[in-house]
């Protein structure tokens, strides 16, 4: 069999699927869905997203330099997947999918979405223009936490909140733990 090449821009990698809020200064706001995100940097906390220019949101982003990372649960998967088809120019998508905004604890224009276990606070501090998509590098500014997901001893339990990802067009819920980071070297 082997190895074929595949042209880089057909590929969908594993990612997050998240609901990025987002608004603009006076106070339009939208939600999108984003598959394009990750951490960039632990010290200061910095993370992406990246968005086409034509989308509905691209100027609220570029306008406020703010937005939310939402993460997106098992049972938020069909406003994940229904926010990422349908146009914020064209449709409330707040109010069509019956979600509740909330009010961030750092930003002046992004709300949060309240039913996300997770909200990443964001403020742009650059914008990357790649190509296709233009990436907003930004620092985390706060982030609020489902008091469910959180031990008594501090930790953070999201693996237990049903986290969704998108791959190849398809939605999963994270599946089994294959193991703790360092697992495979650990002397037994």
């Amino acid at each position: 069999m082997g190895k074929q090449v595949w042209k880089p821009g057909n590929m969908l990698y594993p990612l997050p699927a998240v609901l990025v809020s987002t608004a603009d200064k006076k106070g339009e706001d939208n939600l999108l869905t984003v598959a394009w995100t990750g951490t960039v940097c632990t010290n200061p906390a910095m993370l992406y997203i990246s968005v086409r220019p034509e989308r509905y949101s691209y100027h609220m982003l570029k306008e406020s330099r703010e937005f939310v990372v939402n993460l997106t649960t098992e049972r938020l998967s069909r406003a994940a997947d229904w926010c990422g088809v349908r146009s914020g120019a064209d449709v409330d998508k707040w109010k069509e999918m019956k979600l509740t905004r909330g009010k961030a604890k750092t930003l002046a224009y992004a709300p949060i979405l309240v039913e996300s276990p997770v909200n990443i606070e964001c403020k742009v501090r650059e914008i990357l223009e790649l190509g296709s998509h233009h990436m907003f590098l930004a620092e985390v500014s706060a982030v609020q936490v489902e008091e469910e997901y959180l031990a008594e001893s501090g930790k953070f339990e999201l693996n237990q909140s049903g986290l969704i990802t998108y791959s190849h067009g398809e939605y999963f819920c994270m599946g089994k733990p294959l193991g703790r980071f360092g697992w495979s070297v650990k002397k037994r």
